[in-house]
């Protein structure tokens, strides 16, 4: 199932049924990734890592230092969407796949400065979930 990717009235399609949601933490300047899966008309987080902690970011009690990087599995459910803030005061979203990652936003072409991304299962959008 593919991934849909939207802000206001810019919509793509990315055919995968795994990525990698990637973004430097705008006060520490630490790179956050969080693995995902299209599972159905779900989006399901199933392992994080952290390079760093501080300013109320801390991983979790069992996160184990690999790498640099704090690696944990988040204990979230399955979830119908997700949004992120796009804004020219944080850094960007990068969505990683293949081996390469890109900012989000370069999939969404005329993006505004300051947006709502959702993420969701392309089953979703079919389903017609709210926007």
């Amino acid at each position: 199932m593919p991934l849909c990717l939207s802000a206001g009235a810019a919509v793509t399609v990315v055919a995968v049924n795994a990525f990698t949601l990637a973004w430097m933490h705008s006060i520490e300047k630490t790179r956050w990734e969080e693995d995902w899966r299209v599972e159905g008309p779900l989006l399901r987080v199933v392992a994080a890592r952290i390079q760093g902690c501080g300013a109320g970011m801390e991983p979790p009690a069992d996160a184990l230092l690999r790498d640099g990087s704090w690696h944990y599995r988040p204990s979230l459910p399955p979830r119908p969407q997700l949004l992120l803030s796009h804004s020219p005061y944080a850094g960007s979203y990068e969505l990683c796949m293949d081996g390469g990652c890109q900012p989000i936003a370069d999939y969404l072409p005329g993006l505004a400065r300051q947006a709502t991304l959702r993420l969701t299962a392309c089953a979703n959008e079919a389903a017609g979930a709210p926007r």
